[in-house]
Parts: C-alpha cells; sequence; structure tokens
C-alpha cells in the first residue's frame, strides 16, 4: 500500500457491484472496504470479531432478530462480534467497512453473495 491520500469518491467510482467490499488501506491487522449495497444482504454473524459499518451516502439498516437500526449518512454503527445480522437497504447506499483482514462479508455461510476476499482498488 502506498502512503498517499485516499479520496472514496473516486475510489467508489471504480466499481458498481453490491454487496462486493473493496479494500483501500489496511492498519494494522484491519481493512477499510468500502461496499455499495442496495436491496437485502444475508442473516450472518462473526464469530470473532464487531464489524464497523460506517454511512458515507444513504441510508443503510440492519436488521437483527429483536429490532433493525437505522444509520444515516454522517453515522456509523458497530456490530458486536457473534451477533446476528442482516444489512439492507432500499436504495443504493455507500457504505465503509472496517475489519479484521481476512474476515467473508457473509461470514461463516458461503452463498451467492459471498464476495471475494482481498480484493483491492
Amino acid at each position: 500500500m502506498d502512503n498517499k491520500v485516499i479520496n472514496l469518491d473516486s475510489k467508489f467510482a471504480l466499481f458498481a457491484a453490491h454487496w462486493s467490499p473493496k479494500v483501500i488501506a489496511e492498519m494494522n491487522d484491519y481493512q477499510f472496504k468500502l461496499v455499495k449495497v442496495e436491496g437485502e444482504f444475508v442473516w450472518h454473524d462473526h464469530p470473532d470479531t464487531d464489524e464497523v459499518f460506517i454511512v458515507i451516502e444513504g441510508t443503510l439498516n440492519i436488521a437483527f432478530r429483536d429490532k433493525v437500526e437505522t444509520i444515516e449518512s454522517g453515522e456509523m454503527f458497530v456490530v458486536p462480534k457473534g451477533i446476528e445480522h442482516k444489512p439492507f437497504a432500499e436504495n443504493e447506499c455507500k457504505i465503509m467497512i472496517i475489519e479484521p483482514k481476512g474476515v467473508l462479508n457473509t461470514g461463516a455461510k458461503d452463498g451467492e453473495l459471498t464476495a471475494p476476499n482481498d480484493v483491492w482498488i
């Protein structure tokens, strides 16, 4: 990784696929990933790590078994490790996820929305 300024708008312009995280930086063992989301994701959890969602543009909802949290542009939310959740967005939403290197977007579940890991842009 080069040590230079990263422009989020420029990075978001490099891809169109939804639910397919793209790595833009690393800090220690953590990766900063940009994701465009729309529609519903799958129920999943990450048993070994918390997951941070930062909404850059739009509105992200995260369903839990007992509630739904709504995160707006400029807000962030931390999903604790081991908590089952399902992100969804009615309209396209641009988010940043911060999580340890090697974490799959669908947790331990493999399916059609499981994205390749460690894809840099």
